[in-house]
């Protein structure tokens, strides 16, 4: 398969990549975590060891994630209408819990040894398969954040970053084993399992807050950017305006929703062309993964100073300026005095043939 391929990235061949790529990790991940322990048994390090426990989380929680894509696959139904792809928040979340469970766990192992240090037999021979465990980690949880974002899919990009935690802890501990077997500095051992688990301690928590964030619909910045944008470079005279810009993510669904300002005096088949062109443009930006919902409201006689319609019959005020539609303006809640004398917004200037000299 040509990954590379922009066909091979469609939309409906989503799943499959993602299936593949999460099938692979699961595999990939057991066969790299039954390295990390014979390389516990060849050496005795606790650093070792707390690399192998951490395999152990990376092995459990793709499990985990393949569930929650098997799920989030599922069309919506009666009962889950808006579909399933929130598994994936709690797949997030859930791999998070185990990253700092791990952390605790291998700061425990970890002490005994830096106060009674002991000798690591067979250390250089362990470090040799530890490097090239590594190296196919690396290529692994990089593979995964790269497919996870090519398919929109939250549980690869956080099953990818919890992967390259994994190759962060290694090679903390290949170099400072290497250090070991240097110096002979056996506490040492014990010390950057430590580092480790407080490196990974902080990894966790950032995809907790993550999962958090997208179970309670938290403001996407860069997605709502993303809407403002594209309804400004398509921007028609007849939309006069639009507020109250929301969005939100549910797997690789988009869901999103906002008020668009007509003229009064649109019949109702009109109003239903605009609408439908406007969730068209929206859904072929996002390869028909957004689902929108347009509220249409008549426009009154303060929007006319805002309005491009020309000519207009019902136009009671020239028009002065048209409110640029950034993030900032097209998710206020309603048109207030800041939208309508273009001063706290920002607007552009509009000359018509009914603009006062």
């Amino acid at each position: 398969m040509n990954m590379n391929n922009a066909d091979a990235w469609n939309p409906g061949s989503y799943f499959r990549h993602r299936l593949i790529a999460i099938t692979f990790s699961l595999v990939v991940g057991a066969l790299l975590m039954a390295s990390k322990f014979y390389v516990y048994w060849l050496t005795h390090s606790s650093a070792i060891l707390s690399d192998a426990l951490e395999s152990i989380i990376n092995v459990v929680a793709s499990a985990f994630a393949m569930g929650s894509i098997l799920l989030a696959s599922k069309p919506p139904d009666m009962t889950h209408p808006y579909g399933h792809g929130k598994i994936e928040f709690f797949s997030a979340g859930f791999e998070g819990a185990l990253i700092v469970f791990a952390a605790i766990g291998i700061a425990r192992t970890a002490w005994p040894q830096i106060l009674h240090p002991h000798p690591l037999p067979n250390l250089e021979s362990g470090l040799w398969i530890l490097l090239a465990t590594s190296a196919v980690n690396f290529i692994l949880g990089a593979g995964l954040v790269r497919i996870g974002k090519r398919t929109h899919s939250l549980t690869l990009v956080a099953d990818g970053k919890h992967v390259m935690t994994d190759v962060y802890t290694s090679a903390g501990v290949l170099l400072g084993l290497v250090l070991v077997n240097q110096t002979g500095w056996y506490w040492m051992d014990g010390a950057i399992a430590c580092l480790v688990a407080l490196n990974i301690l902080v990894m966790g928590g950032k995809l907790i807050n993550e999962s958090f964030s997208g179970l309670m619909d938290r403001s996407d910045p860069g997605l709502l950017e993303d809407i403002s944008k594209l309804l400004a470079q398509h921007r028609r005279d007849v939309w006069i305006d639009i507020h109250h810009l929301r969005a939100w993510r549910s797997g690789d669904r988009i869901h999103l929703d906002f008020h668009l300002i007509l003229p009064r005096d649109l019949s109702l088949d009109k109003v239903h062309q605009e609408v439908e062109e406007l969730q068209a443009l929206l859904s072929d930006h996002f390869n028909g993964r957004a689902e929108t919902l347009i509220h249409a409201e008549p426009c009154n006689m303060p929007q006319c100073p805002i309005c491009g319609l020309d000519p207009c019959e019902l136009r009671v005020k020239p028009t002065s300026h048209q409110a640029l539609w950034h993030r900032e303006v097209v998710t206020l809640p309603e048109e207030g005095a800041g939208r309508l004398d273009g001063i706290e917004c920002g607007a552009q200037k509009k000359e018509t043939k009914n603009s006062a000299p």
